[in-house]
């Protein structure tokens, strides 16, 4: 990467990368030379031809604390790959692969982690924020590290490049999750299987797309060695999840997703919105990470920023939001592979039912399926018991043990 100082103390920086692909993008200079974080505005003017091709990458870093006291031992590098939009468009997207130290395994299985609800400001991308040491998600990373797993974890569509991250949208959620895994596979600065071992992690946002990415990977990455997909409080039927959420603690995150969809579908919801709904709209996705909204918009409901005075969750049920909403329903396609589905009873985010009716459906499609209920009180608590279940239950799919199923 080459920093250049230019008017105004911003910095033109030149990443050449595979397939003569060349990226330009602006950065502050300080920005430009911090490791693992590469500028806001990445601007691709070539793509390789294949999904999941390395456009380029640099060292990173992964800190288990914000005071940076605590680093993984792991090696990190900061991608950008190919992939494609929901239309089936080529993009660019970032990523971070983690390497461990060591290793038990003579080929070394790669996990490919898909985030939970990060924000749709550019500085809550998952690399960034694992270079920052305030990834939430640090820890059940940090154990699949420890198990000698090497770790992808994708930034999706839009979080550190150009556009408003997509998200909650189903089918470029799980293009960015497979095809981060071939871009671990191919980065010539790690040395990783091309063909080894693969399993998909996620919860909540990240179990959605762990969940499309099960789903498509047949048709998608056929060539992938998935042996299993971890599924933690996957949001799998939006408008259960949308009439839950809107108006809770967690409202935030409803507006999220209209905004991700918006985009994704190429809908204008200023119109919606009164002046006040779209300060905080804009607000959410140019500023706040997770936490931030979380603590700003507590118990936001959607009706107190309608021009009408409804909730947005009415209009979900509408054209053309509700043939929107329908296309993102998991559990209408067919993993290919052993899921194991964890879902707390005391869930106050996505309710429990979703996940049993995803694992239902997933068993009448021929699935095998461990379906594992807890009680951990609140979404985000029970993320220790995705991971408590979850990486014995990958150990054994990486032993080649038959799968358990509770269909």
């Amino acid at each position: 990467m080459v920093c250049r100082r230019v008017l105004g103390g911003r910095a033109v920086a030149v990443f050449t990368a595979a397939a003569s692909a060349v990226l330009t993008f602006t950065v502050p200079c300080s920005e430009a030379v911090a490791a693992g974080q590469p500028g806001l505005q990445q601007r691709p003017m070539a793509l390789p031809a294949a999904n999941g091709d390395v456009l380029s990458s640099e060292p990173g870093v992964f800190y288990l604390d914000p005071l940076k006291a605590f680093k993984a031992k792991a090696t990190a590098h900061r991608i950008m790959y190919r992939t494609t939009d929901r239309t089936g468009k080529a993009i660019a997207v970032t990523g971070t692969v983690l390497n461990p130290a060591t290793s038990p395994y003579g080929q070394r299985p790669i996990v490919a982690f898909a985030p939970g609800t990060q924000g749709l400001a550019d500085k809550c991308a998952p690399s960034r924020q694992l270079a920052d040491g305030t990834e939430y998600e640090a820890l059940p990373i940090k154990k699949l590290l420890d198990q000698g797993y090497a770790v992808v974890v994708t930034d999706y569509q839009g979080l550190g490049t150009p556009g408003i991250h997509t998200y909650m949208t189903r089918e470029a959620q799980g293009r960015a999750v497979l095809d981060s895994v071939r871009a671990a596979q191919r980065l010539n600065t790690v040395d990783l299987p091309d063909a080894g071992p693969v399993a998909l992690y996620g919860y909540s946002q990240g179990g959605g797309a762990t969940a499309s990415a099960a789903e498509l990977a047949p048709t998608y990455a056929p060539e992938l060695k998935i042996k299993g997909a971890v599924v933690g409080a996957p949001p799998a039927d939006m408008n259960k999840v949308a009439d839950s959420m809107d108006g809770s603690a967690y409202g935030a995150f409803f507006n999220y997703a209209l905004s991700g969809l918006a985009t994704a579908y190429g809908i204008d919801i200023d119109p919606y919105l009164t002046a006040h709904g779209k300060r905080v709209t804009n607000d959410l996705r140019d500023n706040l990470c997770t936490t931030q909204a979380l603590a700003k918009y507590p118990f936001l409901n959607s009706r107190f920023l309608t021009t009408d005075g409804r909730p947005l969750t009415e209009r979900l049920k509408r054209a053309p939001w509700d043939t929107i909403v329908a296309e993102q329903q998991l559990g209408k396609r067919k993993p290919a592979v052993p899921v194991l589905l964890s879902h707390s009873a005391l869930d106050d985010v996505i309710p429990q039912q979703v996940g049993k009716n995803l694992a239902a459906d997933w068993c009448r499609r021929g699935v095998t399926v461990k379906f594992t209920s807890n009680l951990i009180p609140g979404h985000i608590a029970a993320t220790e018991g995705t991971s408590a279940e979850g990486l014995p239950w990958l150990a054994d799919r990486f032993a080649g043990r038959a799968a358990p199923s509770t269909c």
